[in-house]
């Protein structure tokens, strides 16, 4: 059957989050995106988490159910920030940490206590804990948690960032390289460009929309080939290999048991793509940058290098060696027929605010929004299955045009850099839509 799972959001308990972000709404807006699993975000904050245990039953699965509403299944995760000094820098990187009980997070909670840490202040803890001794505390309290480098390719706190991350996975986790069991690829980059990298060739590709607000569910996530009935113990033997690994030593092929899939928000709108330094409105692609430095012609300074140029230093292979195809919307690689594929989408929301020529947080959006899933079914299901002629009788034509230009990846597209998203336009109006940051509703789904 499969099932599609957002692992990384976090709720009203972290900074810059939407007040909205409670049980009853995220399941509620799960519903409507198509999602399966959402991760908790933010389980190691005392209120959110007290919250969690009154609202959510834990059957012993480590999928949690909201009894109200048991559509859509929880599971606990946490992003956390490790700022040290490692190899003579500072590092900022932020990792996504998946615990499969109640039990297992108030460990964690004592733990990280002990080493003196502020779990109150924000959803998203800032420590002082190296990310390899925040692994090595997970791991004692449980082997089969989950963790991961969040947004890997951010600059200023992805593990790859140009800005304070690492050259490796193996150096910053040294002897425990072997527990990374994948990286979440961050808003600014898709799969393709993680594929090019000789380190990641054995480790799950992990899309997350990293959501501040509830319109944002799903803009990134992941699609598992197995049951919900696999639980918890299903979703790590997916995300580790295990599933893979255990085929492969049987001589069996490969099965729809595990990773299947990715749902992709256009790279280029990351905030991060591109190098460029905002203020002196300076955008480099990586040819620019060959040609032209990395530092700032206008104020003389070093450019933010953006996740595109990153990866460019970083690849083991081109992007000609990929072998890269697009069937149906499908994107693969032929190189690398194992890996699973991933679909690039625009959010349903931001198509009807780009067709009514308005901004996709009007209330005139939303009532189209519902009005659409009411008739039609989840978003899934509208941007991949739909017919657009059945979509233009709930909506009108303007709505199944975009619906029909996206499958079709028919967009103009402006890359992001140094904190300013990009953009990207269904129809060119010729002026800009209204956007506003972190309420925009950006989001994709996959089938």
């Amino acid at each position: 059957m499969g099932y599609v799972a957002d692992l990384h959001i976090h709720s009203r308990y972290s900074r810059a989050c939407s007040p909205a972000l409670n049980v009853p709404n995220l399941v509620e807006w799960g519903k409507l995106k198509g999602i399966d699993v959402l991760g908790t975000g933010d389980c190691l904050h005392p209120l959110w988490f007290a919250e969690l245990k009154s609202q959510l039953t834990d059957d012993g699965s480590g999928f949690l159910s909201f009894e109200k509403d048991p559509a859509v299944k929880f599971v606990l995760t946490v992003e956390v920030a490790s700022i040290y000094s490692h190899q003579g820098a500072v590092r900022r990187i932020h990792n996504v940490i998946m615990l499969p009980s109640f039990e297992s997070v108030e460990k964690l909670q004592k733990a990280l206590l002990v080493k003196k840490a502020n779990l109150s202040s924000d959803g998203r803890p800032i420590v002082g804990i190296p990310s390899k001794e925040l692994l090595r505390m997970c791991l004692e309290i449980d082997q089969n948690v989950i963790f991961m480098p969040a947004h890997a390719w951010t600059p200023w706190f992805g593990i790859f960032g140009s800005q304070s991350g690492y050259n490796s996975l193996q150096d910053c986790f040294e002897d425990l390289t072997e527990y990374i069991h994948a990286i979440e690829t961050g808003l600014s980059s898709d799969p393709a460009m993680n594929w090019r990298i000789k380190e990641l060739d054995n480790r799950s590709i992990i899309s997350c929309s990293d959501a501040h607000s509830l319109p944002n569910l799903g803009r990134e996530a992941t699609v598992f080939g197995g049951n919900l009935e696999d639980r918890y113990e299903g979703l790590w033997k997916a995300i580790s290999n295990k599933i893979a690994t255990l085929r492969q030593a049987q001589g069996k092929l490969p099965r729809n048991d595990g990773i299947v899939g990715t749902i992709e928000f256009y790279p280029e709108e990351g905030k991060y793509h591109y190098t460029g330094h905002r203020s002196c409105n300076v955008k480099y692609s990586p040819e620019d940058t060959k040609l032209k430095g990395e530092k700032c012609p206008v104020c003389g300074r070093g450019l933010t290098v953006g996740v595109m140029e990153r990866v460019e230093a970083m690849a083991s292979r081109s992007n000609v060696e990929l072998k890269i195809e697009n069937v149906q919307g499908l994107i693969k690689s032929r190189a690398f027929p194992e890996r699973a594929g991933y679909r690039m989408l625009v959010p349903l929301l931001q198509i009807i605010a780009e067709a009514f020529e308005t901004a996709p947080t009007t209330q005139k959006v939303l009532n189209e929004y519902k009005k659409l899933t009411t008739f039609l079914g989840n978003e899934m299901k509208i941007l991949t299955k739909i017919k657009t002629d059945e979509i233009a009788k709930v909506s009108g034509h303007k709505v199944a045009e975009g619906v029909e230009k996206v499958r079709k990846g028919d967009l103009v597209i402006d890359p992001g850099y140094d904190g300013v998203y990009g953009i990207v336009k269904i129809w060119d109006h010729g002026k800009e839509i209204a956007k506003e940051a972190e309420e925009a509703p950006q989001l994709g789904l996959f089938d």
